[in-house]
């Protein structure tokens, strides 16, 4: 089959490897239907060390169940399933409080010897634990939506969940990128009462307004944070979402979030 191999800064090869079978019994293989390039596949493509063996790259990813071992109980053949940009077991402790990050048993993807995302097929470890039905065929219409469901918009509605956010708190989301835009939807879904993105691409802004973006605050730095203010009557807003990850935004979420609020950082520069 045919997959991306990272050699080093700026080296990205299509080549041929070899197709993914089972290793163990909880494992699954997966036709790739859907792949993107996550901001987080940026930092090896501008910094990594050249080597003479290519790493396999990608984490999200969707596609249709091909074959599943022994002990895969909740997939089967023929499943369109969507794969988190981590592997997991699902049942452990860390699993268990939201952070399968941390899960005990879980990895990566392209790392040792698991596939990266952006190629053919993917074999699955934990497939159980990892893979999400989506309950829809293969042609559907809604697979590029659904394949956000892989990385960016669960990311965001971490950053909301984790700050607590729900139909009583003010919120303010620094940052109109992918993660930014999936933390004002989050906030929306979760009832937020009023909802300030701080960005300053129109284009982004107005699709945050769609989502669900009460206010929006273009100005930067020390005018952003007053702007804020002024919006919450002098107070700040209950939590900050921060979605760039860079010194000065994590500066502006200080500068904005009320006495006794919470920060929800997850951005990534």
């Amino acid at each position: 089959m045919r997959a991306t191999l990272i050699y080093g800064a700026g080296d990205i090869r299509v080549e041929n490897v070899p197709d993914p079978v089972l290793h163990e019994g909880t494992d699954a293989v997966v036709r790739v239907l859907r792949s993107c390039i996550c901001g987080s596949d940026l930092w090896p493509y501008a910094s990594k060390p050249a080597e003479e063996q290519g790493d396999r790259i990608g984490h999200e990813f969707l596609g249709v169940v091909e074959e599943v071992g022994r002990d895969v109980t909740g997939l089967r053949r023929g499943d369109v399933v969507v794969a988190p940009f981590v592997w997991a077991d699902n049942t452990c402790d860390f699993c268990r409080e939201g952070l399968h990050t941390s899960c005990r048993n879980g990895g990566f993807w392209g790392a040792g010897d698991v596939d990266g995302g952006q190629g053919e097929a993917v074999r699955v470890p934990l497939a159980d634990g990892t893979l999400v039905e989506l309950g829809v065929g293969e042609d559907s219409a809604l697979l590029p939506s659904l394949l956000t469901l892989s990385d960016v918009f669960p990311t965001g509605h971490h950053c909301a969940v984790t700050a607590g956010v729900n139909e009583r708190t003010t919120v303010t989301v620094i940052g109109d990128g992918a993660v930014g835009l999936s933390a004002v939807l989050a906030a929306k879904r979760l009832g937020a009462e009023q909802i300030i993105l701080m960005g300053r691409h129109e284009a982004r802004t107005d699709l945050g307004r769609e989502f669900g973006a009460t206010d929006v605050v273009a100005k930067r730095g020390e005018e952003g944070i007053e702007r804020v203010r002024e919006l919450t009557g002098g107070d700040g807003t209950h939590t900050v979402l921060e979605c760039v990850g860079l010194e000065p935004a994590l500066d502006t979420a200080f500068g904005v979030v009320r006495a006794g609020g919470t920060v929800s950082r997850v951005g990534a520069p």
